[in-house]
């Protein structure tokens, strides 16, 4: 009985979990709901810059946080305890083919990633991260319908890293409840923890010096299926290179919906690719989304320069979330009123 439910999942969902028919209805579309301005940018601000503070963080390598940790002076992103920053973050002219309206968008490009001071001679990357928990003072739940897009600039194949493999990552960072078993004098117990997890979209690059590969290419490949394994969900040739829109979004289940389409039109539902429960996980909170770039850890290359543009959350559920940033707001306001009027006595008895 339990082998012929299995089989009819694999017939119903596939082996990755993609539905085998009506695939493009699955999930909410990225930019549905409200768009929750508080976190996000849009790089307009031609004095956007990153306050590095060096060294970077590497915690995942040698557990070494090396807080405080950089941050970027609009307070919108923050450099990752896992992993550092990168360290080329610049506003730049958005490039051709980008948002109509658009003046600026941002250019991303690491060297030194991996341990501070060590060449590995391996690919590894840094984390840029949308800071979500820290300005809304809360996570999102799946109920409310959280969601992300972006636009990202794939450049063209000759200012690609010389390197077949994967380069950019649009990520998603949640909590899921897992079972965990603890031993002790009266028998082994199993208990409930939030466990993080972070499902996403790579871009691979496919470099025609390799042998077997004709001309230089791209493909999407989602993480992951149930196993949380990686899967190729899309190729794209050279001549796609250029602005694309990428998105996910969580629904009630816990699901994650996985979205992409060339250009900067807003995603519709036949640009769905998969929908996952990644390492067979269903997601209890939303807590951010945000962006690595990858490259050979050897002291002198530079990762490939991506650019990104919009980077949004938007909720559709968005009651709780909304009343929060307009309490966030107000308050703001009235210590800028404050601060001014502190500013304007103080002149005044000089």
């Amino acid at each position: 009985m339990l082998r012929s439910c299995l089989l009819l999942s694999l017939a119903v969902f596939g082996l990755n979990g993609v539905p085998a028919q009506h695939a493009h209805a699955q999930g909410v579309i990225p930019g549905t709901g409200t768009l929750i301005d508080y976190v996000g940018d849009t790089f307009e601000d031609s004095e956007w810059r990153f306050v590095n503070n060096y060294p970077k963080s590497s915690r995942e390598n040698d557990e070494r946080l090396r807080s405080p940790t950089g941050y970027s002076a609009n307070r919108r992103w923050f450099e990752g305890p896992e992993r550092g920053q990168p360290e080329l973050l610049k506003v730049i002219p958005t490039p051709e083919g980008g948002i109509a309206g658009s003046q600026y968008s941002l250019l991303m490009r690491t060297l030194h990633s991996g341990i501070p001071g060590r060449n590995s001679y391996d690919v590894q990357q840094d984390d840029l991260i949308v800071d979500c928990v820290s300005r809304l003072g809360t996570g999102i739940s799946p109920a409310e319908m959280p969601n992300a897009v972006v636009r990202v600039y794939l450049p063209p194949a000759d200012q690609w890293e010389n390197r077949s493999g994967p380069q950019f990552g649009f990520r998603l960072g949640l909590t899921a409840h897992t079972q965990k078993s603890s031993g002790g004098l009266f028998g082994t117990r199993r208990h409930t923890e939030l466990e993080p997890y972070w499902p996403g979209m790579w871009v691979h690059f496919r470099s025609k010096t390799d042998r077997g590969v004709e001309e230089d290419s791209a493909l999407l490949k989602v993480r992951g299926n149930r196993l949380g394994h990686d899967f190729k969900v899309l190729d794209i040739s050279k001549d796609q290179f250029g602005w694309w829109t990428l998105g996910m979004s969580v629904t009630p289940d816990g699901m994650i919906h996985y979205y992409a389409s060339p250009g900067i039109d807003p995603l519709k539902p036949e640009d769905h690719l998969t929908s996952q429960y990644p390492y067979s996980f269903r997601a209890y909170q939303f807590r951010t989304f945000f962006f690595d770039v990858c490259n050979r850890n050897d002291g002198k290359t530079w990762s490939t320069p991506f650019v990104i543009d919009n980077a949004e959350l938007h909720v559709v559920k968005a009651t709780r979330i909304s009343s929060i940033v307009e309490r966030k707001k107000k308050l703001a306001a009235q210590r800028a009123t404050a601060k001014h009027n502190r500013s304007s006595h103080s002149r005044s008895r000089r």
